[in-house]
């Protein structure tokens, strides 16, 4: 005796249990996309790698905020410079130049202006003319020294996070490898769902790690080497100081007019 099934009530009976099945389709894949959010895994995480990632996250602002700070600093002083540097070559005299140089800081170059002229000041008005050139040198270097480290505050914030931050992410990493081992041993089993969480834990810290380093390492060299070509400047701009200091002050003429009156 056989016995033969229609395929109207087979067609039937797979309907139904792909409606039943359904459901439960559609709340696993919302879910997988639930999980996948960065704020879920985050959410999910562990408190240490919350932390690492709180703690890269606050590193990654800091060099940010940095960044826009320097950036302004820097700009306005190349600025202010390349202005004071056009009327001091337009003036040519240290006295009428002191008269007008407060106008144009916070230029570097005008700190080592008021640093050098104090200095030749000092020297002809107690003997009429420069008489020791090489303390005027070091004043200068010395100006040119205290604006460099000025330009160069908050760069180490940066050089900091480019070399601290990967190394907090690779810890996060280990750390998250190491909660997937532990979700595999309470599973019992190799399932997906007992080691996703810590993969994808490890995965953002060596994300997070990567983001706060990266930017923070291309601001430092870019800043470094601004600062380095401003410091250039100021000395040139001191070799410049020196040369018209002693062509007004210094042997000859310049020593003989310089006689005849004091500087302030």
């Amino acid at each position: 005796m056989s016995f033969s099934v229609h395929p109207a009530f087979l067609l039937q009976a797979v309907a139904e249990e792909a409606v039943e099945a359904a459901p439960d389709m559609a709340d696993l894949a919302s879910s997988a996309v639930d999980s996948s959010t960065l704020l879920s895994l985050l959410l999910e995480s562990g408190p240490v790698g919350r932390f690492v990632m709180l703690l890269l996250i606050v590193m990654s602002v800091l060099s940010w905020a940095v960044a826009f700070s320097k950036y302004s600093t820097l700009k306005n002083a190349v600025r202010q410079n390349l202005t004071f540097l056009k009327a001091f070559r337009r003036v040519g005299k240290l006295a009428d130049m002191n008269a007008a140089g407060e106008q144009y800081r916070p230029a570097s170059m005008v700190t080592v202006f008021d640093y050098g002229y104090e200095e030749v000041a000092r020297q002809v008005n107690a003997y009429g003319r420069i008489v020791n050139p090489d303390s005027i040198e070091r004043a200068l270097a010395l100006a040119s020294s205290e604006e460099t480290s000025r330009l160069q505050r908050s760069l180490g914030l940066l050089a900091t996070i480019a070399s601290s931050a990967p190394f907090i992410g690779l810890f996060g990493t280990v750390w998250g490898v190491l909660e997937a081992f532990r979700g595999l041993g309470q599973a019992g089993g190799a399932t997906l769902r007992a080691v996703a969480p810590g993969i994808a834990e490890a995965l953002i810290a060596t994300a997070f790690g990567l983001f706060a380093a990266i930017p923070a390492l291309i601001f430092f060299n870019i800043f470094s080497g601004q600062v380095r070509e401003v410091r250039t400047r100021m000395n040139d701009f001191g070799l410049e100081f020196f040369n018209l200091a002693e062509r007004d002050y210094g042997e000859g003429d310049g020593a003989r007019n310089a006689q005849q009156r004091s500087i302030r």
